[in-house]
């Protein structure tokens, strides 16, 4: 489970507890302090981290002498409230492979399994209040 916790009560910033790390989240300015990646920061990185990790997994399967993996995700959200959120990744990998090899991780990187979340399956979520402390209902 992932908890949310806000750090302060006077404050925007966000602790995010999984498993046994930590990570702050804010809102960025003006709305916010900026003390960490806003949750659009953190869904974009997913992705990039995915890809990145998927190659480098792919890689040290199939003895790709892969050294070097820089993955950019690039956010265009000026039509989100139409529906549209582009990502765009740039990827630059180093190491003596070849060009067929690097072909195919760049190939692996688009089916990581977050691309595939983000992109091929329909989400469902579900919000569900629990009784306040103190509530006489609860």
């Amino acid at each position: 489970m992932i908890v949310v916790e806000r750090i302060a009560p006077d404050g925007t910033a966000h602790k995010i507890s999984i498993r046994g790390h930590e990570i702050v989240a804010d809102m960025a300015a003006p709305d916010g302090a900026d003390d960490g990646p806003d949750p659009h920061d953190l869904y974009d990185a997913a992705l990039g981290t995915c890809k990145a990790m998927t190659m480098l997994w792919y890689a040290q399967r199939n003895a790709i002498p892969v050294e070097g993996i820089h993955v950019g995700v690039i956010r265009d959200a000026s039509e989100e409230r139409k529906g549209l959120y582009k990502l765009t990744t740039r990827i630059a990998l180093t190491g003596p492979m070849t060009d067929e090899q690097h072909e195919k991780l760049i190939a692996v990187a688009a089916k990581c399994p977050i691309h595939k979340l983000m992109s091929d399956v329909d989400t469902q979520i579900e919000t569900i209040a629990v009784p306040r402390t103190g509530d006489p209902e609860g």
